[in-house]
C-alpha cells in the first residue's frame, strides 16, 4: 500500500508542506532565483547541463566563469567552440560542452535567442533530455512538469517505500512525482525536491527527524528508508590500457592532438596516445612520429563511466620538426600554455605525471 500522498491532487497538503519548508531553507545558489520569483531561463539551462553527473560544489565556479565570459545565450552561441571547451576543461563528460554550444546556437537560430517554454520544444534542442526539459519548463516558466533527478528518485522511493530496483522503478517514480507537482510554484516545488534530497533525504543517514514529509514517509515507518532506492547490481567495469606519447620539440613545445568531434572526449585536446584497448599492440607504429622513446615509471589511471583506463607514458625530447605519420589535427603548445588548453582530466593527469618526473 502506498502512502496517502499518491492519491492526493496537485494542491496536496504534502506539496504545501514542502514549499513552506523550501521558503525557510532553500539553498542559495548562483543560478537560482529566490523562492517565489521566476528564474532566468539561460541560467537555469546552463546550470542544469553542468549539474548532470556533477556535484553542486564542483559546478559553482564553472557556472560563475561561464556567465562571466558569456552572460547571454547569444554570447555563448557566438563563442568559438574551442573557447567553450577550454572553459569546460576539468568538469568532465565533455559531450555536454559540445551540446551546450550546439544548443545555444539552436536557441538563437530557431527561437530568436529565447528558450522555448514548452517541454516538447525544449527536448528538441541538443543535449536536453526529459529531466532537463522538465526542470527548465518548471523552474524558468512555471510549467507543471516533474523534474526527476537522482535526488528526487531517492526521495520518492523512500516516501512510497518502492522496493522495485532502479532503473525499473523510474516510470512509477515519475508518475508519483508528477502527481505531487502543484499548479502554482511548480518551479519552486522542483527545486524544493532537489534540496530535500541533497540536504535531508541524503543517500546515507537521512535526517528523518527534521524532514517536512516525515509523517508521510512509508520508508521511515517501515525502517526501509536508508536502504532505498534499490539498485540493480553494477556490471564489472573493464580495464583498458594505452600509451601516451609526450613529445617535446627542441624549443620545449609539446605536441598535442585534437580528438575527433564525435566519440569519447570529442573535440578535446590530448597528449597523443595509442588506441585504448585490453592490450596495446604495435605501440611505436601508433606514435605520431618515429623517435627515441623513454618509458616513465608509473601509470596514469582514470575511470570513465564504462571502463577504467591505465596509461603508460613514453617521452621523446628535443624532437626536431618533421613530418608526422598521419594528418591528424596536431599543434605544438608551449609548456606554459598547457594549462589553458582544452585538456580533459585524464590528459591533465598525464601532464602532471610528466612534469612531476
Amino acid at each position: 500500500m502506498r502512502s496517502s500522498m499518491a492519491r492526493k491532487g496537485p494542491e496536496s497538503t504534502a506539496s504545501s508542506q514542502l514549499l513552506a519548508w523550501y521558503d525557510a531553507h532553500a539553498r542559495v545558489l548562483p543560478w537560482r532565483a529566490p523562492p517565489g520569483e521566476r528564474a532566468d531561463p539561460y541560467r537555469v539551462w546552463l546550470s542544469e547541463i553542468m549539474l548532470q553527473q556533477t556535484t553542486v560544489q564542483a559546478v559553482k565556479a564553472y557556472f560563475e566563469k561561464f556567465v562571466g565570459l558569456w552572460p547571454t545565450v547569444e554570447a555563448l552561441a557566438a563563442a568559438p567552440l574551442d573557447d567553450v571547451l577550454k572553459a569546460w576543461a576539468g568538469l568532465g563528460y565533455y559531450a555536454r560542452a559540445r551540446n551546450l554550444h550546439a544548443c545555444a546556437k539552436a536557441v538563437v537560430a530557431r527561437f530568436g535567442g529565447r528558450f522555448p517554454a514548452k517541454e516538447a520544444e525544449l527536448r528538441s534542442l541538443p543535449g536536453i533530455g526529459p529531466y532537463t526539459a522538465g526542470a527548465i519548463a518548471a523552474i524558468a516558466f512555471g510549467g507543471r512538469h516533474a523534474a526527476v533527478d537522482g535526488n528526487v528518485e531517492r526521495v520518492i522511493s523512500r516516501i512510497h517505500a518502492i522496493e522495485t530496483p532502479l532503473p525499473d522503478s523510474k516510470p512509477e517514480i515519475r508518475e508519483l512525482t508528477q502527481a505531487l507537482v502543484p499548479e502554482h510554484r511548480a518551479g519552486d516545488f522542483a527545486q524544493a525536491m532537489m534540496d530535500l534530497g541533497a540536504t535531508i533525504c541524503t543517500p546515507r543517514d537521512p535526517n528523518c527527524l527534521i524532514c517536512p514529509w516525515t509523517e508521510h514517509c512509508r520508508g521511515r515507518i517501515t525502517g526501509l528508508a536508508p536502504s532505498l532506492p534499490r539498485k540493480k547490481p553494477k556490471k564489472a567495469v573493464p580495464t583498458r590500457k594505452g600509451i601516451a606519447f609526450w613529445i617535446e620539440r627542441d624549443d620545449g613545445a609539446v605536441l598535442l592532438r585534437r580528438r575527433p568531434e564525435k566519440g569519447l572526449l570529442g573535440g578535446m585536446m590530448e597528449v597523443p596516445s595509442t588506441d585504448w584497448a585490453a592490450k596495446v599492440v604495435d605501440a611505436e607504429a601508433q606514435a605520431p612520429l618515429a623517435a627515441e622513446w623513454r618509458k616513465l615509471k608509473g601509470v596514469v589511471e582514470h575511470t570513465f563511466t564504462h571502463f577504467h583506463l591505465e596509461l603508460t607514458v613514453w617521452v621523446a625530447k628535443d624532437v626536431i620538426d618533421g613530418e608526422l605519420r598521419d594528418d591528424g589535427d596536431y599543434r605544438w603548445t608551449a609548456r606554459d600554455d598547457l594549462a589553458g588548453e582544452a585538456l580533459p582530466t585524464v590528459m591533465r593527469k598525464v601532464v602532471a605525471h610528466v612534469l612531476a618526473r
